[in-house]
């Protein structure tokens, strides 16, 4: 069993803690704020000062899950790429065995119908996807792995549930989607984990479900499920973004639990409350 130390101890963070505990695995999280919450450190990983307990609870494990408290290019460069320079820097002492670092799959700012896998040259064209790529640069020669996730979904996360019951303001752009469930997402990081020595790890996996879609359709799809009349809405032209392939992703053997937009969906409006 395996000593986990998650840096970034949010939704993504916690679930997989709870997944990685329930397997038998020790987990210690990092968190700015962690209050009295057991197994958890209150540290800030753009702040090397608040660090130096790290290497004491010699974790053999590094998952890097932060998420950016806001939209701007200083945030994401403090997060992510200071963030987890100072985190190695840190851990400098400790014999990690696996480095697992949640990118995103906003690092292809391509815009095209081809579908774009781990082999696509990733070409940054927004500053998320710049800071991206160069915190990932900071993993070359460490055993590490890069999860490029696309966007996450699940409890708590229902901004396209809202979208779809105001037609009036959907985007004039009908782009390509990709999306992953919090819960598959931390189910993979969990999966890999268990599979550390016994099957190599690629150095990138894209993460994301079966099934990418047009904005439109799953707006129409969700507002349906809900009640909600759309069909005076005017339907765009497919354009923008690019469609995903997670091939990679399940030839590890991986099984999904929402395998796409339909079972994850449904699973999100069946727990909402009764209106």
């Amino acid at each position: 069993m395996s000593h986990v130390l998650i840096a970034g101890f949010g939704d993504l963070g916690q679930e997989l803690a709870r997944r990685l505990q329930l397997a038998g695995h020790q987990t210690t999280g990092l968190r700015r704020n962690a209050g009295d919450s057991e197994g958890v450190i209150s540290a800030d990983v753009s702040n090397p000062e608040t660090l130096h307990t790290l290497a004491a609870s010699k974790p053999d494990i590094l998952v890097y899950c932060v998420a950016a408290s806001e939209h701007s290019d200083e945030n994401y460069r403090l997060s992510y790429v200071e963030g987890l320079r100072n985190v190695l820097a840190a851990l400098a002492s400790v014999p990690l065995r696996h480095i697992f670092f949640v990118s995103s799959t906003g690092v292809y700012g391509q815009e095209t119908q081809d579908v774009l896998d781990e082999t696509t040259p990733a070409i940054a064209t927004e500053f998320s996807g710049v800071r991206m790529l160069e915190a990932e640069a900071l993993l070359q020669g460490l055993p590490a792995t890069v999860l490029r996730f696309s966007g996450i979904y699940g409890p708590g996360r229902l901004r396209m549930i809202t979208l779809a019951r105001e037609p009036q303001k959907w985007p004039p752009r009908n782009g390509w989607t990709n999306r992953i469930h919090r819960d598959d997402g931390a189910a993979f990081i969990a999966y890999l984990i268990a599979q550390l020595g016994q099957q190599p790890l690629a150095a990138l996996y894209v993460v994301t479900d079966h099934q990418p879609l047009p904005m439109y359709d799953l707006l129409q799809w969700l507002a349906a499920k809900q009640g909600v009349e759309a069909n005076a809405v005017t339907v765009p032209a497919v354009s923008g973004n690019k469609r995903l392939s997670n091939q990679r992703m399940l030839a590890t053997g991986y099984a999904f639990i929402y395998p796409d937009y339909v079972a994850g969906y449904t699973a999100l409006l069946a727990a909402l409350p009764a209106a």
